[in-house]
């Protein structure tokens, strides 16, 4: 009975459309919802399913900020989810349920994002950075982008408040990430941009040097200028592919100007030129339900635009 409940709840939270949207409002709404949620996640006899299903509800209306904030304020489903995604439950047990562990995770991103409150909440796990770099660093690919979302929530929000020794764990993951973007598509690749944007604003000097040292700045620099060529405009899937890059580009060129060089070799300038000449309202959200735009982002994609083409033309 409770999981057939829980089914029809995540569906109904997942619709999409005017009426999705309107019944995701009323759900997340109920007076009783959270409450009841935790518990199920309190509850050590809850079924595996029952907790994937729980957290599959938790990251849909999660996309609403007040609920957001306000799932956050509950510090046992943020403790319970950061539990089940790092495995801490039944650490013993080989073949955990990848499912509810991916669901967890994609839960604590949603959670962590635009929010924080909910980041620092999420840190106060020890070593948890390290926990999701091994996450990443590991090369079966279950949680590594739902690792790296997380991670890139935690560099955005939480930058100031990581440690020396949270630094050096995002520093280790450099070489992994870099070599991901030269190898990935789609979602998966908008991902890991974002979060290798996000380390080069947090730890510039370390990730200039593992692009020099590597011999991967060529490749790294002719990539990002052909993403961006080949995504003329958004897609329903990745729609904010050309943003990261171009957050990427700023933070390599606001930290080393020397990389506008290497930009106008791949002819960066007229790759520029082409996004400014095909921009989309729906590159300013970051998460759509069916057609609606959701967390609209403060800086439109236009002011990124104008921000690249000024240190292009200032370098």
């Amino acid at each position: 009975m409770l999981k057939s409940s829980l089914k029809v709840l995540q569906r109904l939270t997942g619709i999409g459309k005017e009426i999705g949207i309107t019944l995701l409002y009323k759900i997340s709404k109920h007076p009783f919802l959270l409450r009841n949620l935790a518990e199920i996640l309190k509850d050590n006899i809850t079924s595996q399913e029952s907790r994937k299903l729980v957290a599959g509800i938790l990251r849909n209306i999660a996309i609403d900020g007040n609920t957001r904030q306000d799932i956050g304020h509950i510090q046992l489903i943020i403790t319970r989810l950061k539990q089940t995604f790092l495995n801490e439950e039944n650490p013993m047990i080989a073949n955990a349920d990848h499912l509810s562990q991916k669901a967890a995770g994609q839960a604590l991103a949603m959670l962590t994002t635009e929010s924080a409150q909910n980041c620092l909440i999420v840190l106060q796990e020890p070593d948890f950075i390290k926990k999701l770099k091994h996450m990443i660093l590991i090369h079966d690919g279950k949680y590594i982008y739902v690792a790296a979302s997380l991670l890139r929530n935690l560099c955005l929000h939480s930058r100031h408040e990581l440690r020396e020794l949270d630094l050096k764990e995002l520093s280790h993951i450099l070489r992994e990430v870099l070599e991901k973007i030269i190898d990935v598509e789609g979602v998966e690749l908008e991902i890991i941009i974002g979060l290798s944007s996000l380390i080069c604003k947090t730890i510039p000097e370390d990730f200039t040097q593992e692009l020099e040292g590597g011999q991967i700045k060529r490749r790294f620099v002719k990539r990002l200028v052909d993403v961006l060529n080949a995504n003329t405009e958004p897609s329903a899937n990745c729609p904010g592919i050309r943003r990261v890059i171009l957050e990427q580009v700023i933070n390599m060129m606001e930290s080393n100007y020397r990389y506008a060089d290497c930009f106008n070799e791949f002819r960066m300038r007229e790759a520029l030129l082409v996004v400014e000449q095909t921009l989309s309202h729906a590159e300013n959200y970051k998460f759509f339900l069916g057609d609606a735009g959701f967390m609209e982002y403060n800086t439109p994609i236009s002011a990124l635009v104008v921000r690249a083409k000024e240190l292009m033309c200032c370098n």
